[in-house]
């Protein structure tokens, strides 16, 4: 049984997706509201922030997943994160059941340098901290040693669905509405973005791999960085539309925070958008090589085949 808990989100029911298609039948599926991915998912209804439910949401994995996400509001991330977190640590090592925690890099240092495993936490912001805060929590677990502990962690994401980040709202979503896409701060830096379902594969083969836990790992991204400048160009080509989109500059974006709680609570990410972001994949890909890494134009291709099926259906 693998289990996985805050499995209403993306990674989440595309993680199911890959367990169910690459390692096992006996899935399952724990949040408030739980749905079936697969048609032989168990479904176990359980709030994270109750130590109890969370405990006999985990009785009987063989390796649980935390994947759960909240929305993008700082008060109830410092509220709930870090409690839904320590309860999943506490029942895992209860139940005696390696843990697998899906990450973010929001503790990053906002700059250009290189970010491997080892880079320094720098948070900045609310969400920052408190992102860095859980993730000292699964390190602290894993140092201790009861119970077998890996990191997963993914830089922004682009992908299928409803998959929810700056670049599907503001390029993706857009082209699909027949609009034109929309650049974060500035269009020149290189961006490292993480195909979703790469990420939930990755997820899923680190979880199968016993030697892969007492390890962080940066999940597998496309080495062929873009600006966001070729990334808008690339979009607007696959949906066979002019290249043309606009910049939204960070001033702009600090004062629609004024009118927006969207906005607002994307500020403190604002300046990871002046500088290249270089996200280092190349430990899991030097340890799984026959990983195949979608390219930026075969994801954006496969967004389009979607979205055009599902006007067909209409």
């Amino acid at each position: 049984m693998q289990t996985i808990l805050g499995a209403s989100g993306q990674i989440a029911q595309e993680l199911a997706r890959e367990l169910k298609r690459a390692y096992t039948d006996d899935l399952r599926l724990v949040s408030r509201n739980p749905k079936k991915v697969n048609d032989s998912d168990t479904l176990v209804a359980a709030d994270l922030l109750d130590a109890q439910q969370t405990l006999a949401a985990v009785k009987g994995s063989d390796v649980v997943y935390f994947a759960a996400g909240l929305p993008p509001d700082s008060a109830l991330w410092e509220r709930q994160f870090p409690t839904m977190l320590q309860n999943a640590l506490d029942a895992s090592r209860t139940a005696g059941v390696p843990f697998v925690y899906f990450d973010n890099t929001y503790m990053y240092p906002q700059n250009g340098e290189l970010q491997t495993e080892s880079t320094p936490f720098a948070p900045r912001g609310r969400k920052g901290r408190v992102r860095a805060l859980m993730t000292e929590k699964v390190l602290n677990e894993m140092e201790r040693k009861q119970i077998p502990v890996l990191i997963g962690r993914a830089p922004e994401f682009y992908g299928p669905g409803k998959t929810q980040s700056f670049t599907n709202a503001l390029i993706v979503d857009r082209l699909k509405a027949g609009e034109k896409p929309r650049v974060p701060v500035r269009d020149d830096r290189l961006r490292t973005l993480i195909w979703t379902p790469d990420a939930s594969r990755g997820l899923a083969r680190l979880g199968n791999t016993p030697d892969a836990f007492g390890q962080t790992w940066h999940l597998p991204c496309c080495d062929e960085r873009l600006t966001y400048a070729q990334f808008a160009a690339l979009a607007c080509e696959v949906f066979g539309k002019d290249i043309s989109y606009s910049v939204i500059g960070k001033w702009a974006l600090i004062a629609a925070g004024l009118v927006s709680s969207g906005a607002r609570e994307m500020r403190e990410l604002l300046p990871r958008y002046e500088h290249d972001n270089l996200f280092d994949s190349t430990k899991f890909k030097q340890r799984f090589p026959d990983f195949a890494v979608t390219t930026y134009r075969a994801g954006l291709e496969t967004i389009w085949r979607e979205w055009k099926n599902a006007q067909a259906r209409r």
